[in-house]
């Protein structure tokens, strides 16, 4: 894997063939890896800042930001994703990163709040999250919600 080059940018921003390399990348992890059917182009896209972490010409990490008051009262991070053959090299972490500084250097420091997949607690923990509310299960999928504090 190539050095990886990080952008940060709002939807209007992204060109057709990175739209297409993002969301190609979430329907091979959201959906068929993880064999999840639902509504990933869910209307809010164009509201988020995206955060993408570029190998050459390849995706191989992504997330999206959102401020205060989209997703939740907080501003939040969601869809984070790793390419499968980049997973176990720390690039999540990377990407937690990433994704915290690009809520910071939009939307200045403030707390922020995830829907995280269960299984990944421990994951989130290790980025300041701290689990905030009851189990639930969405889209078939345990999760919980987190929060970092500033």
């Amino acid at each position: 894997m190539s050095a990886l080059v990080w952008r940060a940018l709002p939807f209007a921003a992204l060109s057709t063939s990175e739209l297409y390399a993002v969301l190609q990348l979430r329907t091979e992890v959201f959906v068929v890896e993880q064999a999840c059917v639902f509504q990933d182009m869910d209307g809010s896209d164009n509201k988020a800042v995206h955060v993408l972490g570029m190998s050459g010409d390849e995706l191989v990490a992504y997330a999206r930001c959102f401020p205060a008051s989209i997703k939740f009262a907080e501003a939040s991070i969601g869809r984070v994703i790793t390419r499968m053959s980049a997973r176990g090299t720390s690039l999540g972490h990377e990407l937690m990163r990433q994704a915290i500084t690009c809520v910071t250097q939009q939307w200045g420091p403030q707390p922020i709040r995830i829907g995280a997949q269960a299984r990944l607690e421990k994951f989130y923990r290790r980025h300041g999250f701290v689990t905030a509310g009851a189990p639930y299960i969405e889209d078939g999928i345990p999760h919980i919600e987190m929060l970092r504090t500033i």
